[in-house]
Parts: C-alpha cells; structure tokens; sequence
C-alpha cells in the first residue's frame, strides 16, 4: 500500500495485481484451496487512465473483495520455497561431483 487518500480512508495501492479474468480464476481456485479468504465484499475498486492520473468522473468504477492469507495458504508458499532451496542444494552437489569427478 502506498498511501491512505482522506478524506474517505482510500487505500493507494502502488503494484496491484491486474484485474482480469484469469486473475479472479486464480483466486477462486485458491479460495476453494483454502489457501485465501475473502474478508469483505464492499473494496472500491478503480483503475487509472492510460497516462497514470485519475479519471475524470467518479474514480471507482466496481467493488470487489479483499482476501486475506489462510494458515494453508501461507504453508503452501512455505513449501515451494523449500523445494525450490532443496532443489539448488543438490544441483549444487551434483555438480560439485562432476567436477570431483573430471580431475585425473
């Protein structure tokens, strides 16, 4: 988040995720993982104009839900990351017996 606008608590969010459809796919799938929650259903929601600044008119254009992490959902992050060093830590070694492995 990269500010609070007032008057009205507007929350500036500075790297959002875009919001397409393979975007509300992706949370819907995580939502019947239990991997993310929704907490409320009421977030304006509005997209800046191709230049950067605002539209003119009214800002918001659509609500939309605000998710939060569930414990699984943080578990399943943990574990990619894991595999993902686990993974580096034995290619590291194979190739450390490669090189053991080539010298006469």
């Amino acid at each position: 988040m990269a500010l609070i606008l007032q008057p009205g608590n507007v929350w500036v969010i500075e790297k959002s995720i875009p919001h397409d459809e393979r975007t509300e796919e992706n949370l819907r799938t995580c939502h019947l993982r239990s991997w993310v929650e929704p907490i409320a259903n009421a977030i304006p929601r509005g997209q800046l104009t191709a230049g950067g600044g605002l539209p003119p008119g009214f800002v918001f254009s659509e609500q939309a839900p605000l998710y939060r992490l569930t414990d699984s959902g943080w578990n399943a992050i943990h574990r990619t990351h894991v595999l993902a060093l686990l993974s580096l830590i034995v290619a590291l070694l194979a190739l450390g017996v490669a090189v053991i492995g080539l010298k006469p």
